[in-house]
């Protein structure tokens, strides 16, 4: 249950004003939680653990969303 709170706690940490390293750190941590949670979710099938995961892998992909950044097309 170590993971749980881990992730909860993750959760409610404020991302503003992030380097690129520190996305990247957030990015896999954020990985590493949600496929922890997924061992524990196959076994138990409790819904409460899906919706941390859900609310994880929101959180990941704003985060890499910012990573990738916007493909800027030029004007022809």
């Amino acid at each position: 249950m170590d993971i749980i709170n881990e992730a909860l706690e993750f959760e409610k940490t404020k991302f503003r004003s992030l380097s690129t390293s520190d996305r990247i750190e957030i990015s896999r941590r954020a990985k590493a939680l949600i496929l922890g949670l997924n061992e524990i979710y196959k076994r138990k099938k409790d819904e409460q653990l899906m919706d941390i995961m859900k609310r994880l892998t929101a959180i990941k992909r704003k985060v890499e969303k910012r990573l990738n950044g916007k493909h800027l097309i030029a004007n022809i």
